[in-house]
């Protein structure tokens, strides 16, 4: 029965984006600094870039190969017992950096942050899972929005911890506040029915994701648009000074526009969501990636710091569409002793975009030029949603599917 004052899906709700913006806060608190972290505290001299792109890159790797593992254990002991781990784990995580004096040790420490991440996807899986399905894609919606405003003040906190506490502080300061996610977890209410407790592997639920028609072409998707946003990140701050940027403010420029989608997406992500639920999440979906190919396009002609910023917020508009209709996609389409290891590989296709992008971006940039990186990730936006559309129109014209269809996507939805 449903608590009197509010529903227990918006209390969960509630709570998880508290969660997750701390939890995504506590990270970009620290995470941008690391390259200042490598060289002034740990030596490193010679290869920085190296040093910085392997100890990013390597926990999202081990994230991305541990995700069906920790999904699967959602699925059978659920999600929240999942979040208390995972924010306990990462807290662990960030407090041992603060004891690190080389950059051996360094690097081991953000293998085991990797091997404890999971907070995301398991947020995403009870929300899903514990929300009335007319209001699930509101929820997701609104869940998109907590790391995105994590993501936006994480830096700035950072940016001032730094220089109050230093950057060995800042590791404890992110120790405690991820703690404190894993604190607030306590208070969500997970309904779980009667499960069977069924032994699983990473190959037997890839080989269940792809006879769940539709799975497979979302995690294509997730990785598609994952490495689209993470592509321009290694050579944002050299175009910002490309065009008109101070040299000297470069990296507060970049981070300003960088951050423009994030804005963005705390702006639409819940409308997109209530969207998705009355037009279908196909629809949707559609939408925010034909927008995002045209935004990617028209950032070929920026030709100053505000006219650059203004098209990445438009960008970001329509971009804030994807991910809950992908999420809520997954959700659509699994069955609900399946949903945690569905959601956990679509992290594991997030996380391998995260590592693919930022090489392909760097090594496209110094090759054929920052420009092309910009008119590459608008043809393939403009590709995946032409797909989107195409597998729609075929859905639809499927016989006794196209009503379906038509339901799964509507407020016609009954819990």
């Amino acid at each position: 029965m449903e608590n009197a004052v509010m529903p227990h899906w918006k209390r969960n709700l509630y709570i998880l984006w508290f969660g997750l913006f701390f939890n995504h806060m506590a990270y970009t608190l620290s995470v941008p600094f690391f390259p200042l972290f490598l060289q002034n505290d740990l030596g490193i001299q010679s290869g920085l870039e190296v040093w910085s792109g392997i100890s990013i890159s390597i926990s999202f790797l081990i994230s991305g190969l541990c995700a069906p593992f920790w999904g699967s254990l959602a699925d059978r002991y659920g999600s929240k017992l999942m979040l208390i781990r995972s924010g306990i784990g990462l807290a662990i995580a960030h407090l041992a950096n603060y004891f690190v004096y080389d950059p051996y040790t360094f690097i081991a420490v953000r293998i085991f942050q990797g091997l404890m991440a999971g907070f995301n996807p398991a947020s995403i899986t009870l929300v899903g899972t514990n929300t009335p399905e007319k209001h699930v894609g509101y929820a997701l919606g609104v869940i998109s929005t907590s790391t995105a405003a994590g993501g936006i003040l994480g830096p700035l906190v950072g940016g001032v911890l730094s220089h109050w506490i230093g950057l060995r502080g800042c590791f404890i300061a992110s120790g405690i506040i991820t703690l404190l996610s894993a604190v607030m977890v306590i208070w969500v209410k997970e309904a779980r029915g009667p499960r069977t407790v069924v032994r699983t592997s990473i190959l037997g639920d890839l080989k269940k994701a792809a006879a769940t028609p539709g799975l497979m072409r979302i995690y294509g998707l997730i990785l598609l648009v994952s490495t689209s946003v993470l592509i321009i990140e290694p050579v944002l701050t050299l175009y910002v000074v490309q065009i008109g940027g101070d040299v000297s403010s470069a990296t507060l420029s970049a981070g300003i526009v960088f951050s423009a989608i994030g804005v963005a997406t705390v702006i639409m992500g819940p409308r997109w969501g209530r969207i998705g639920g009355k037009i279908g999440y196909e629809k949707t979906l559609f939408i925010g990636l034909l927008g995002g190919g045209i935004g990617s396009l028209l950032q070929l002609t920026a030709y100053n710091l505000i006219y650059f910023g203004s098209l990445r917020f438009v960008y970001g508009l329509f971009f804030a569409a994807v991910y809950p209709a992908l999420n809520a996609l997954i959700i659509k389409y699994a069955d609900r002793d399946f949903r945690g290891r569905a959601v956990s590989l679509s992290q594991t296709a997030n996380q391998f975009g995260i590592v693919l992008g930022p090489l392909l971006g760097g090594f496209l940039g110094g090759w054929t030029g920052i420009p092309f990186i910009f008119l590459l990730t608008g043809i393939v936006l403009l590709g995946a949603a032409w797909t989107v559309r195409v597998s729609e129109r075929n859905q639809a014209n499927k016989p006794g599917l196209g009503m379906a269809a038509a339901e799964a996507g509507g407020n016609s939805i009954k819990k």
